[in-house]
């Protein structure tokens, strides 16, 4: 690695192999040749044999992995186009069907049909990264399912939920985005070939004027590449709006992982659970003692950066005039790969936490107890109803000793005494053990957590799993750092 130079972090830093080979300078031009191919297979088939012949074929097809760099980036030098210095280069290979490679295509040809099929490829990757997500969200949820825990609105204490149940938050939200990410496939189509502003003109001079045809042509490019359909229609380029939309999906990713992340990061701070700690990691530089939550918060930082870059893709597209203009070919260079490349990083990161989370049941009690008291009230004012009490004095009374309480926890420091301060008014008709005994065992708070947990998982999430066994990559979620 150059040490002189700047070093992109996302290739350096955080993401996989898998993702980088497939916004790679060679995945990219031997994707071009193999269009070219196809085109020229395509040509050959419809009936152009006196044009492309079966020896033209097999030089292509035996060259398709052979390019000299160097010839290419030379020749793109001397004429500022790069499609056509690699059109060139791989002539300089296949002298024989030199004369027939890009035949009737525009430069778009095989830009636009690369990209798809990265997209496709890539995606694939991204999807079986949500549902390893989901896997193991979904056995730390069933671990922890009727584990009690204080909920939050506002992040002010609210009635306990179960620390399973809160996890299929997450859950739930993935599987929005799994939807999403079947949407955009559903959505994804080749190009093929539609010529320099989509109308084929060329192709139907070629086959002269046999408008059936240029039809087959274009379907049958496409099915060679690896796609069902093509867009009915095109500029010189796919519509940008698809790229408007893949930003779209990914960033739902991207606020999915950083709304888990912000919340780990907060219950780190609470002591309560927190991401996995190597052994010989260093928290803190100064501070030895401390155990930051440093893949979460690198998780939020990527996370934000990903958020932000669908505006990019709305500008380039409704900036695309009329059949094409130019300006969407430097940012698009920079931005599709990005948001593969961010959204790699964030899954990657989301499977490590998740693989190996560690929650602290007696801490996660501690806070619990120290609120339940006051999330008592209403079960305390029903049973006292049950004895005779009028609702009303009693809600004045448990008030007026709730507030009290409330100033001795935060004014003074002190322990939560509520209960305590009940059981010694007379007008309360229970004793101490008796208040205690209402709260004593705290699942009863959390209402049906346990049992939505265990319905959701296997109603919802073990079906998704199963039906996707076949769909889901090993992910490597090592951290290079």
């Amino acid at each position: 690695m150059s040490r002189d130079i700047y070093q992109e972090p996302l290739v350096s830093r955080y993401t996989s192999k898998e993702m980088q080979k497939l916004f790679s300078e060679e995945m990219k031009f031997t994707t071009w040749r193999k269009c070219w191919v196809a085109l020229a297979e395509a040509q050959y088939e419809l009936g152009l044999t006196d044009i492309v012949t079966a020896e033209m074929l097999s030089e292509m097809r035996a060259n398709v992995d052979n390019i000299d760099y160097d010839i290419a980036a030379q020749k793109e030098k001397e004429i500022r186009h790069d499609v056509m210095a690699h059109v060139y280069e791989f002539g300089q290979k296949c002298p024989t069907a030199a004369g027939i490679i890009h035949l009737g295509a525009t430069s778009q040809f095989v830009v636009c049909n690369t990209d798809l099929i990265v997209q496709k490829k890539a995606l694939e990757l991204i999807r079986s990264a949500v549902l390893q997500t989901i896997k193991n969200l979904s056995g730390f949820s069933t671990k922890y399912k009727d584990l009690p825990t204080l909920g939050f609105t506002h992040y002010q204490p609210a009635q306990p939920t179960t620390v399973g149940k809160r996890n299929t938050l997450y859950i739930q939200d993935l599987i929005m985005d799994l939807e999403y990410i079947d949407n955009f496939f559903s959505q994804i189509k080749a190009r093929g070939a539609k010529g320099t502003v989509g109308t084929q003109a060329t192709f139907l001079e070629l086959f002269k004027g046999d408008h059936e045809k240029v039809r087959k042509l274009d379907k049958l490019v496409a099915e060679k590449l690896g796609f069902s359909d093509t867009f009915a229609v095109t500029g010189q380029t796919y519509t940008r709006k698809l790229d408007m939309k893949l930003a779209e999906t990914l960033a739902g990713i991207g606020a999915t992982s950083h709304k888990f992340a912000v919340d780990l990061r907060l219950l780190s701070n609470l002591k309560v659970q927190e991401e996995p700690f190597e052994k010989k990691q260093t928290g803190s530089s100064a501070m030895a003692y401390k155990r930051n939550p440093m893949r979460s918060e690198r998780l939020t930082g990527l996370a934000r950066k990903l958020m932000n870059l669908p505006q990019n893709f709305a500008g380039t597209y409704s900036n695309q005039w009329f059949e094409r203009t130019l300006d969407d070919s430097a940012i698009r260079r920079m931005d599709i790969p990005q948001c593969f490349l961010l959204t790699d990083a964030i899954l990657k990161l989301f499977v490590n936490i998740t693989s190996d989370m560690v929650v602290f049941p007696e801490q996660t009690k501690k806070y619990l107890l120290a609120e339940l008291p006051f999330m008592a009230t209403e079960k305390i004012l029903m049973e006292a109803v049950e004895k005779g009490e009028s609702r009303q004095e009693m809600h004045e009374i448990v008030k007026e000793h709730s507030l009290a309480a409330g100033r001795e926890v935060k004014e003074l420091a002190r322990e939560n005494d509520l209960l305590e301060r009940l059981a010694n008014d007379n007008r309360i008709p229970f004793e101490l053990n008796e208040l205690q005994g209402m709260i004593s065992d705290y699942s009863q708070f959390t209402g049906r957590a346990s049992k939505q947990t265990e319905e959701f998982l296997q109603e919802v999430v073990s079906p998704l799993l199963d039906d996707n066994r076949n769909r889901m990559i090993d992910i490597d979620s090592s951290l290079n750092v």
